[in-house]
């Protein structure tokens, strides 16, 4: 105790003005240089270390708050993003499902064409060879009839001689004779 007494009585007793240094005695000069210096610090510290911390603090949550922001707009943006995203893929899968099935309609519609051509190509191919059958036919039937006629011609010419050549010509003409008496 004797020493905690003999330090508050040297505070009153100052040593002389030129010499400076530190006093080694831990008991006799540490607790209350140090409890003066806390005290000091903590009357004057006190303002300025509070105004930095409620500074730091504002900082703090000014950019929480910043982040808070920050992040409500990224996630509406990742949902606008997203539902962009599902319209265009809906719209993907209509494109691709519409395009299959304009394919299969104009596939159809192109099969089907081409059975009416080939179609319309038989018929035509019919009517030309019913033609020419008929062309055909009635060459023939003209070189029959014709020599048939120069035949028939041949052989009257050689059997007819005059006389019956006459009797033949009075026969028709009795006959349209009897026609014309008919129709009138």
């Amino acid at each position: 105790m004797k020493n905690v007494t003999d330090s508050f009585i040297s505070l009153g007793h100052w040593p002389s003005a030129g010499s400076f240094g530190f006093n080694t005695d831990i008991l006799a000069t540490n607790p209350i240089n140090l409890s003066v210096v806390i005290g000091v610090l903590i009357f004057f510290g006190k303002g300025v270390l509070s105004d930095l911390l409620d500074n730091r603090k504002q900082r703090i949550l000014n950019t929480i708050r910043n982040s808070e922001e920050l992040r409500g707009g990224a996630i509406e943006q990742l949902e606008k993003a997203r539902a962009r995203l599902r319209k265009v893929e809906m719209e993907a899968d209509q494109f691709r499902v519409n395009g299959y099935s304009e394919i299969e309609r104009e596939k159809s519609n192109l099969i089907n064409s081409t059975y009416k051509t080939l179609e319309q190509l038989e018929n035509y191919k019919n009517e030309t060879i019913q033609f020419e059958q008929q062309r055909a036919i009635n060459q023939v039937r003209q070189r029959v009839f014709q020599q048939a006629l120069q035949g028939a011609l041949g052989t009257l010419n050689s059997c007819l001689n005059n006389e019956l050549h006459l009797r033949t010509i009075s026969a028709n003409i009795g006959m349209l004779g009897a026609m014309k008496e008919i129709t009138d």
